[in-house]
């Protein structure tokens, strides 16, 4: 009697999982568990009560069967996201890394050119001072060795003009010529004071002027730096914002190329999928002809046995009956 009453237990693979574990996916398999169970043994006999509870064990085993790879199935998509974004984070630092090191030789070379830059331009001022200052101290010298010559030249003619006066007085003699000295000494000390305050001014204009001009340069250059790092900072900006943009692009577009090939594969699962439900269905349907009839043999072996007749003798009836062999006498299914 087990062989014609036996559950079919059931089975999902793997691949099959994506398919099934969705909202109501597995109803046709609670529909194939309730048509296996569907009979009511009789639980006045010992035998009708181990049915009933052999078919409970059977419904706990199918259930096992569906849960097992539904909770399987279930923890590979939870791991999925950390395995994902693990992965990510490796590859854009190592990217970054790869990055830095591939431009470090220019980083190196710029920083040295505006070093070097920077030192001959300090060089190049520095000449240029030293120069104008060289200039303005010969010029002074050679304008007071030009006041002294006109000086003694002076005095010659003084000189001459005093001998060719001996005729006159001697005290008005020393006196003009003491006083021509001293107006000559004073013109020369006016004039060359003069001279020397011109060439202060004009030394302490220049130096104001090289150092109006020293600070105007070291303000472009702060300046120049300031743009420099202002311009290196938004085109690193810039870069890293088409980076990301870059990044997520492609991740979109994978996802979407994913999300398609996921669709394509979903498809032809749910098409394979659905070839295998018909084809279960048709099954199914033959299983519950089967039990149908199995059901209908076992109330009439139980009738027969209530009647009188042994199990073995029931049996023997029933097949006889159903393969057509007792004369006037079929089962109704």
């Amino acid at each position: 009697m087990s062989d014609i009453t036996d559950l079919i237990v059931m089975e999902i693979k793997p691949e099959q999982a994506p398919a099934l574990y969705v909202e109501n996916g597995l109803e046709k398999f609670l529909d194939q568990i309730r048509q296996q169970v569907n009979e009511v043994p009789d639980l006045s006999t010992a035998k009708g009560r181990a049915r009933v509870a052999s078919l409970a064990a059977q419904v706990s085993r199918s259930k096992t069967a569906i849960e097992k790879p539904g909770r399987e199935f279930l923890k590979r998509l939870k791991e999925q996201p950390k395995i994902v974004e693990t992965e990510l984070r490796r590859f854009i630092i190592e990217c970054d890394t790869l990055r830095d090191e591939v431009r470090r030789p220019l980083t190196e070379w710029e920083q040295e050119q505006e070093r070097i830059a920077a030192e001959q331009a300090a060089e190049a001022e520095r000449q240029r001072i030293e120069a104008e200052q060289a200039a303005a101290a010969e010029a002074l010298k050679k304008q007071f060795e030009t006041d002294h010559e006109l000086a003694l030249l002076l005095n010659d003619k003084f000189d001459r003009e005093a001998a060719e006066a001996r005729a006159e007085a001697e005290r008005q003699r020393i006196a003009r010529e003491e006083e021509l000295k001293r107006q000559a000494a004073e013109q020369v000390r006016r004039e060359a004071e003069e001279t020397a305050q011109r060439e202060r001014d004009a030394a302490a204009q220049r130096e104001a002027a090289l150092k109006a001009q020293a600070e105007q340069a070291e303000r472009d250059r702060i300046a120049a730096q300031e743009r420099a790092e202002r311009e290196a900072k938004e085109a690193a900006e810039e870069a890293e914002r088409q980076r990301i943009e870059a990044q997520q692009r492609a991740e979109r577009e994978k996802q979407e190329a994913i999300e398609a090939e996921r669709r394509k594969a979903a498809e032809a699962e749910a098409a394979r999928l659905a070839e295998e439900i018909r084809i279960a269905d048709e099954a199914a349907a033959r299983a519950a002809d089967v039990a149908h009839r199995k059901a209908l043999n076992n109330k009439a072996l139980a009738d027969l046995v209530s009647a009188g007749l042994t199990e073995e003798s029931a049996i023997v009836a029933i097949r006889a009956i159903a393969k057509g062999e007792v004369t006037a006498i079929r089962i109704t299914y």
